[in-house]
């Protein structure tokens, strides 16, 4: 959802896996989902196809709000961001206030014993809606990277999740009563705060750029990082501003990182950097997960055979590296349930949704909400793969959108049912506000930061 920059898969063949890295920065990104998030997604860049069946509605991105009586659909959400301009760098770099952590309690995913896939909690029950007619479509265009709208090779042997068999039966969840909780939590006096980190989530993402779109300073990266050692996980999105090594160096012992390759026509470079850091500052095992691109499929810049491209070079370039652990491509949910070709591409299914872009999801009820989400994506995956959420969040300022209020008591609402609900299985999105981007159609995209 964050970034967006995304390239030709023929920039990919043919490079050697030793390729120099260029600083990156993030140039546009564009999330546009307009959803029944229950059946049919309508797609405001280029609809996509499964095997010749069109899946999506074309629709023009700004199109109005829903109006009238309450439906169970997204309205159509077009978000775009400049990005930090490109420095030049001979070593690109990826890091307060006191709190104290509280713990909540998080209802997760169940790990099967082997022989069986991994079922999410179930979600509150749901109405079955109709059916919305779909239209032809057509594949996208593959961009370049002179231009770069916003945010099928199996997995690798060397890491593998427990084989499947019959689909487990999804665990029963309180939902409910956890979101009631939350909510009778804040009041509306309360502000996003400290307390809210740590306990309770998977982790957290973390961009290093200034407000004025350059790289912060390693020290201030450091100092950044390490008001977040509570965390489980860090997810950083590229390799620029020489992001890996600092916050190697400067995150908590035990404390693991979910690396991103963002420019898919930099794989091999992006690897390469990875492996040089890593090398310098840490191990291997203090990598979590290894992302490449992010929202590709869900913004039209490219299809699932596409992606598959990328991953078979990434998984390549990251074996000879030494690495061993998860690859993953990150998309939206809905990008998931639309192409479920995707879920061939990753280790564990990894996906962002935000619930204030459900015209109809207050703060309130964003556990929930997300909950089901990742009910739909393993259902969509057969009930073969995990699902982890690697961005939810809610924002501070901007536009009221139907039952989705900005502010930091919503904020603080909004992530307290989340981590009851489903807070093992969410990155939360994100450590700071992200003054360097503009406002956005709702003016939130720079007020996401929870300090």
């Amino acid at each position: 959802m964050r970034f967006t920059k995304l390239i030709s898969s023929s920039a990919v063949v043919g490079l050697a896996c030793a390729s120099e890295v260029a600083h990156e920065h993030h140039d546009r990104r564009a999330v546009a989902y307009v959803t029944n998030y229950r059946t049919t997604t309508v797609w405001a860049k280029a609809p996509m196809t499964i095997a010749g069946s069109s899946t999506t509605l074309v629709m023009n991105s700004d199109m109005a709000r829903p109006t009238g009586p309450a439906t169970e659909s997204y309205s159509a959400v077009s978000r775009e961001g400049a990005v930090p301009v490109p420095q030049q760098s001979s070593s690109g770099s990826s890091v307060s206030s006191s709190w104290t952590p509280v713990a909540t309690p998080a209802v997760t995913p169940v790990e099967a014993p082997s022989g069986t896939p991994v079922a999410p909690p179930a979600a509150p029950p749901v109405e079955t809606p109709v059916e919305t007619p779909v239209s032809s479509s057509s594949v996208p265009n593959v961009p370049s990277s002179s231009s770069a709208p916003s945010s099928s090779s199996a997995p690798s042997s060397s890491y593998s999740e427990p084989p499947a068999s019959t689909p487990a039966t999804p665990a029963s969840s309180s939902a409910a009563s956890t979101v009631s909780s939350a909510s009778a939590s804040a009041s509306a006096s309360d502000e996003a705060g400290h307390h809210l980190f740590g306990a309770g989530a998977r982790g957290i993402t973390y961009s290093p750029y200034a407000s004025d779109g350059t790289c912060k300073s390693p020290a201030k990266i450091t100092e950044e990082i390490k008001t977040l050692s509570s965390f489980p996980v860090l997810r950083l999105y590229g390799v620029d501003c020489a992001q890996v090594e600092t916050v190697l160096q400067a995150k908590a012992p035990g404390q693991k990182l979910f690396l991103g390759i963002f420019f898919v026509d930099q794989i091999e470079a992006g690897v390469k950097a990875i492996k040089e850091a890593v090398q310098k500052h840490g191990s291997w095992d203090d990598i979590d997960t290894i992302s490449i691109g992010n929202e590709l499929v869900n913004n039209g810049q490219a299809t699932v055979d596409q992606m598959a491209g990328y991953m078979k070079t990434g998984r390549k370039c990251l074996a000879e590296a030494g690495y061993k652990g998860p690859v993953v491509s990150v998309d939206t949910f809905i990008a998931v349930i639309n192409n479920p070709g995707l879920c061939d591409l990753s280790d564990y299914m990894a996906v962002n949704a935000h619930p204030y872009f459900d015209f109809h999801t207050s703060a309130a009820m964003a556990g929930p909400w997300v909950l089901h989400q990742i009910q739909r994506v393993w259902s969509a995956c057969n009930g073969n793969k995990k699902v982890v959420i690697t961005e939810t969040g809610w924002p501070t300022q901007g536009q009221t959108y139907g039952k989705a209020i900005p502010s930091k008591a919503n904020q603080k609402m909004a992530l307290e049912s989340i981590k009851a609900t489903c807070g093992d299985s969410a990155i939360l999105f994100t450590a700071f506000d992200d003054y360097w981007k503009p406002d956005g159609p709702y003016g939130v995209e720079k007020f996401w930061g929870m300090l």
